[in-house]
């Protein structure tokens, strides 16, 4: 593959040509290639000489993640002999899913995260400082290894965890960069401030944050945002991001979404019913991939609720700005008349300086109706904690869920359970996921 870095500053009928042109060799290839997508489209009655570019993306049918979990290795389109690293989803939505990547697909992917650094004002002199995993099959580590790598900076992989090993670590090397969960990021915050470490003269500048959201759809900081900022106040720039899509969309220094790299990945939102949303609209991601050799994807499904912007942005990019994410579509949760997604929840209980840790758990009623329950850390006593709480979430909820209190201890092998790569802050476990 011919990557064209330069795309995301023409003009977007330019984008829309390439991506036409990419679209039918992906279904020339698909077809000759993927049982999985040539059974689907003879199913679907789809003869792809008649598809001629991304407006006819709505003729064609679209796949989910239940379909990889059902489906997993006829989604190949290579021989395994040409497969060189699997990783695999982290399982947090179901069953996990294999990804094989070939050469070229590695290629393509440290391509990816060199472009996502680069619009995040990566430069060949920095050191960024590695806040995650690794191992585990893990592709976001391993992506952002090759991606700075690339770019020509230095890095350490210093893994989750262990706040004092991290600021030895940035202090040692004078890291300015650091790759992090924003949550971690306030442990950081909260040992500097227990062992005197002046924030405002660490050699850290900006943040890469990977895994929650940092801003809200007026694309302002959110809680989480706002109490990293409030303390340590360096650059953050929000990321988004999956293994199925091995691409990322990253914000540049003006914090207005993340951009779209045309020739690597062809964007829609869409409706319930598979039809393309305007700019500014909320609907389900759905992405395409170009030029993924082991596991490309034809109008995949994220699940993810999001709007997209195409105006100029500052930075000079001409590409789609993808906004934050509203919520999971199967995580959306219908609370005695009232409709919520988890991070609208997460964001207030950020902003709550008495609730030091929680989880939040959907489970089905007796009657068969959502229930929610929010188990929290805190410490205040319990009856101060619950009089307090209540009318802040009767106000911004217009709810107020189940209560459950635990120990910091309780809480933390809740947020980790054994064999998890990711903190974990919502737990479904209704009967039946809605749809």
């Amino acid at each position: 593959m011919r990557f064209q870095p330069d795309l995301a500053f023409q003009p977007l009928t330019a984008q829309d040509t390439y991506q036409s042109q990419a679209l039918q060799g992906l279904l020339a290839y698909l077809h000759s290639n993927s049982p999985f997508y040539r059974k689907l489209l003879q199913e679907h009655n789809v003869d792809i000489n008649n598809i001629k570019g991304i407006a006819d993306l709505p003729f064609l049918p679209t796949t989910s993640k239940s379909d990889m979990q059902e489906y997993n290795w006829d989604f190949l389109c290579v021989p395994k002999s040409y497969i060189k690293e699997y990783t695999a989803t982290s399982g947090t939505m179901g069953r996990p899913v294999t990804i094989a990547l070939t050469e070229n697909d590695l290629e393509r992917l440290s391509y990816n995260e060199q472009q996502s650094f680069t619009c995040a004002d990566g430069k060949p002199e920095d050191t960024y400082q590695l806040m995650l995993t690794l191992d585990r099959q893990f592709m976001a580590g391993m992506a952002y290894y090759q991606g700075i790598r690339r770019l020509g900076a230095s890095l350490a992989r210093t893994g989750p965890g262990l706040p004092a090993m991290q600021w030895d670590t940035i202090l040692r090397l004078q890291s300015n960069s650091i790759v992090a969960v924003p949550s971690f990021m306030l442990k950081l915050i909260e040992y500097a401030n227990e062992h005197q470490v002046d924030l405002n003269a660490t050699p850290v500048k900006k943040a890469i944050c990977i895994g929650e959201s940092l801003r809200n759809a007026e694309f302002e900081l959110n809680a989480l945002g706002e109490m990293i900022n409030k303390e340590w106040p360096i650059q953050l720039y929000s990321t988004y991001a999956s293994t199925e899509m091995q691409t990322a969309f990253t914000e540049c220094g003006a914090g207005k979404g993340g951009h779209h790299q045309p020739d690597l990945i062809i964007l829609e939102v869409i409706d319930d019913h598979g039809q393309q949303l305007k700019a500014g609209q909320y609907g389900e991601v759905t992405i395409t991939t170009l030029g993924v050799e082991g596991m490309p994807l034809l109008r995949y499904r994220t699940g993810d609720i999001c709007c997209y912007y195409d105006e100029v942005c500052s930075c000079g990019r001409t590409s789609r700005r993808l906004s934050p994410v509203l919520g999971r579509k199967q995580q959306m949760i219908k609370y005695k008349g009232t409709t919520l997604y988890p991070p609208a929840i997460f964001d207030i209980l950020n902003n709550i300086p008495f609730i030091k840790e929680y989880v939040v758990e959907v489970f089905t009623s007796d009657i068969g109706t959502d229930e929610l329950m929010l188990h929290l850390n805190t410490p205040l006593p319990v009856d101060d904690c619950e009089a307090k709480l209540k009318p802040m979430l009767q106000s911004k909820l217009r709810v107020v869920p189940l209560l459950h209190f635990h120990s910091g201890a309780d809480i933390q092998q809740m947020q980790f359970p054994a064999n998890s790569r990711k903190q974990i802050k919502f737990v479904d476990n209704r009967d039946e996921s809605p749809m």
